[in-house]
């Protein structure tokens, strides 16, 4: 945990003001740049110290074997990783043939400084060395949203005080010695070497290293370009081994004197492409940046980030923490999707090796929404590439037994690669979740070509799945038994609500699409009849209820569970999956993640407002929050059933999640589902946005401590403009075509000429839920 405050607080970028080494490896997940196909760790550009290095390609990884005690049918044999290819952000510096090393020597001053507004990452420090020459070096790096294949440095050094010879070495390296993984299951296992050299390179001020992986099958390359500027005495020469390619950079500085390097970096990977052609392809990547120059690439990012934040920004009154913490979050959401295209957007982005790289279920429940409202562009994209990958679904379907398509429950290529059955296959609700992803996605565009191409076919294929998978009882009701739902203390339960609620409405979109879509759907071989059995699944949906305690129950039986023993589990003992075994937890009351609170928040039509205020308070004093994933989602409950003060703090713990390590594994990457759940939490918690067939519906509430909160929504090719504040809220048009949305379920509709206020209904105040001891929201009391 950084239990020390390393970042100031402003509205519009993240400044560390000194380098603190024992929290290096968190603040390179921080400080990391991508753009959904490049990712850059934000690791020192002399490449030592570090925490973790790394540089990631979106879907590029190493197979590895899976080992099991004993096997099962229908188990995976191969497990997929996310790997660190080839590094290029490395440039080492020497002064008087002393290394510019962090840890020797006098630091002065050092600083950096996250660009939410730029997309760029600024380092200032000056340094003394053990022989007394100091030296001053700034640097600023971006990983380009416009070029995808590029990312660039401008590095520069300065001698401070006294005559300096310098020495730049920018590398490219391959095969980098990555620390031993730690014990903690969310973190990514350790491919020693997993690229074998092809190719390298190095003429003039130009160097290329491609590689393969030695088991996946991928070829991967790296080419670098540069400009250098400095006195008259300044000589270059460049060389390339198997691992490294270099230039080297010498000169003598007087004081005042600076030598500048502006380095040029792009990247290529495939599955089928042969040698040439993807040298070719990243020396053309390459001739584009360069042609563009530092100052081009510069101003491209910020025109795009400009239009960016014009559409996406949320403004934030009363805590200027959570300001700066939505727009850490909104920055870094957009870093993991904008320039994926067709590509998973994985649980780390490409901020880390956490969880092997994967993408779960949380990508199309959490983050997309904030996408879709937002970039409803890289949405699209998103949902394509879970598309491409349907024939392994199918498949997976098949091996298991049932029809259509079985979605992974972790993967990177669309091949299913967790071990673990009971918190990995039997979570079935993956599909349905990317069902809802679509629905939410053509509601929000009415993208016509979209529902045609891609829509149909994604919910056709879960509908067959969820029919396969339940059942009719001998009174007609619809079970769904043997199912994971998103709490992992509980497994292979019967009817799962959030499950069965969410395959409801998976079967009920796929029979109203067939029925819009009949030509198409026959081609898929789905006509009126099977249609109609999803519609008599979906209305026989069985939801389980304790009629004593008047709650829905997390799945059937769970509220005749014996309840955990919080009093006895200390505070050092969670996460509780670290410190027992999960045989206790399944067969008891507790709850790692909202589940049934979530599905309050998913599938809100279907609760009235007295069952959700019951649900909650009953569920609360369960649920301990072992995931990051669950705090939004109780934020938005808490908002709804007017919990305000509470709500606000399980804000404040989303927003914080990566910001203050509250999980302890920062230093693995970034928790994006998290950040995403900051915008969640605002919009559809306080804001009391949801979705109603196709039309937007709004129950705003600020909690206490928020005088005003503004955020702008992406609908239909409009700008929603929406303005709350304590007793009021005002709904703008800012673009487009008039606009039907619901306030408190008036309906309103907007035109570009004339905002609309209304009043915000009087909260009856209610009693707080409780907790479990220990597990209170880590902003209690901030």
């Amino acid at each position: 945990m950084i239990t020390h405050a390393s970042y100031g607080v402003e509205p519009w970028c993240l400044r560390e003001k000194t380098l603190k080494l024992d929290v290096l490896p968190q603040s390179e997940s921080v400080f990391a740049l991508a753009n959904g196909h490049v990712g850059w760790r934000g690791n020192l550009d002399e490449g030592e110290p570090h925490g973790l290095p790394g540089s990631y390609l979106n879907g590029v990884h190493e197979t590895h074997d899976l080992p099991y005690a004993e096997a099962g049918y229908g188990y995976p044999e191969s497990g997929q990783s996310i790997i660190n290819v080839t590094n290029g952000k490395v440039i080492r510096l020497l002064v008087d043939d002393e290394p510019f090393d962090l840890r020797y020597g006098r630091l002065v001053s050092h600083e950096r400084v996250l660009n939410l507004r730029a997309g760029v990452l600024r380092r200032t420090c000056e340094w003394t060395s053990p022989a007394g020459r100091t030296v001053r070096v700034r640097s600023t790096r971006l990983v380009s949203f416009t070029q995808r294949s590029v990312a660039a440095v401008a590095y520069e050094v300065e001698a401070v005080d006294s005559q300096a010879r310098v020495v730049l070495q920018s590398e490219l390296v391959a095969n980098e010695q990555l620390p031993a993984p730690a014990k903690d299951p969310r973190a990514a296992s350790v491919l020693a070497a997993p690229l074998a050299a092809q190719e390298h390179f190095a003429k003039g001020r130009r160097l290329r290293l491609v590689h393969g992986t030695r088991r996946s099958g991928l070829r991967v390359g790296a080419a670098a370009d540069h400009t250098v500027d400095g006195p008259e005495r300044t000589r270059a020469g460049s060389e390339a081994d198997a691992d490294i390619a270099r230039l080297t950079v010498t000169s003598v500085l007087e004081p005042g004197e600076r030598l500048r390097l502006e380095k040029f970096v792009a990247y290529g990977w495939s599955s089928t492409r042969s040698l040439p052609a993807v040298s070719d392809q990243v020396d053309a990547a390459l001739a584009a940046a360069v042609n563009t120059g530092w100052p081009g690439l510069v101003d491209e990012q910020r025109s795009y980030l400009d239009a960016f934040w014009s559409r996406a920004d949320v403004e934030v009154d009363g805590d200027e923490e959570i300001q700066q913490a939505v727009r850490f979050a909104l920055f870094h959401v957009l870093q993991a999707g904008a320039r994926a295209e067709q590509r998973a957007i994985g649980a780390k982005g490409l901020t880390g090796s956490g969880y092997g790289g994967h993408a779960f279920w949380d990508t199309e429940t959490l983050v997309l929404p904030l996408l879709t409202y937002t970039s409803p562009d890289a949405v699209a994209e998103a949902l394509r590439w879970r598309h491409s990958t349907l024939p392994a679904a199918r498949e997976r379907a098949a091996q298991l037994g049932l029809r259509g398509a079985a979605f992974p429950w972790r993967t990177i290529d669309g091949a299913e690669c967790s071990a673990y059955w009971p918190a990995g296959t039997a979570a079935f609700h993956v599909n349905a979740d990317i069902a809802d992803a679509v629905v939410r996605y053509v509601c929000a565009t009415g993208d016509k070509r979209f529902t045609r191409d891609t829509a149909l076919e994604l919910l056709v294929e879960t509908a067959r799945l969820w029919r396969s998978l339940g059942h009719h009882d001998a009174h007609g009701a619809f079970h769904i038994e043997g199912v994971t739902g998103p709490d992992e203390y509980s497994a292979v339960v019967d009817d799962n609500t959030y499950t069965n609620l969410m395959a409801r409405s998976n079967l009920l979109a796929a029979a109203d699409l067939v029925g819009r879509h009949p030509e198409e759907a026959a081609e898929l071989g789905a006509d009126a009849e099977e249609s109609a059995s999803w519609r008599d699944a979906a209305e026989a949906m069985h939801i389980p209820y304790n009629p004593d305690l008047e709650v829905h129950e997390q799945h059937a039986g769970f509220t005749r569970h014996q309840r955990w023993d919080f009093a006895a589990t200390r505070p050092d003992q969670y996460p509780l999956m670290l410190h027992f075994p999960y045989f206790d937890l399944y067969r008891e009351q507790v709850v790692k993640q909202a589940d049934l609170v979530l599905a309050m928040y998913t599938c809100a039509d279907y609760f009235d407002e007295e069952h959700q205020e019951r649900n909650f308070v009953y569920y609360e004093p369960l649920t301990v929050r072992d995931s990051s994933l669950s705090a939004c989602g109780q934020a938005v409950i808490a908002a709804r059933t007017g919990h305000l003060a509470l709500a606000y703090d399980y804000l404040v713990e989303s927003a914080l999640m990566d910001l203050d390590d509250l999980e302890n594994n920062t230093r693995d990457g970034l928790h994006i589902a998290s950040l995403a759940g900051t915008w969640t939490a605002l919009v559809a918690g306080f804001g009391g946005m949801r979705r109603c067939a196709d039309t937007l519906e709004f129950t705003p509430r600020l909690p206490e401590k928020l005088s005003r909160i503004g955020f702008n929504l992406q609908v239909r090719g409009r700008c929603l403009r929406v303005e709350i504040r304590a007793t009021a809220v005002t709904y703008t048009l800012l673009t487009g075509p008039e606009l039907a949305i619901k306030h408190y379920g008036e309906s309103l509709a907007l035109s570009p000429d004339a905002s609309r206020s209304r009043e915000i209904p009087d909260l009856k105040p209610l009693p707080a839920p409780d907790q479990p001891p220990h597990r209170r929201p880590n902003a209690a009391g901030r």
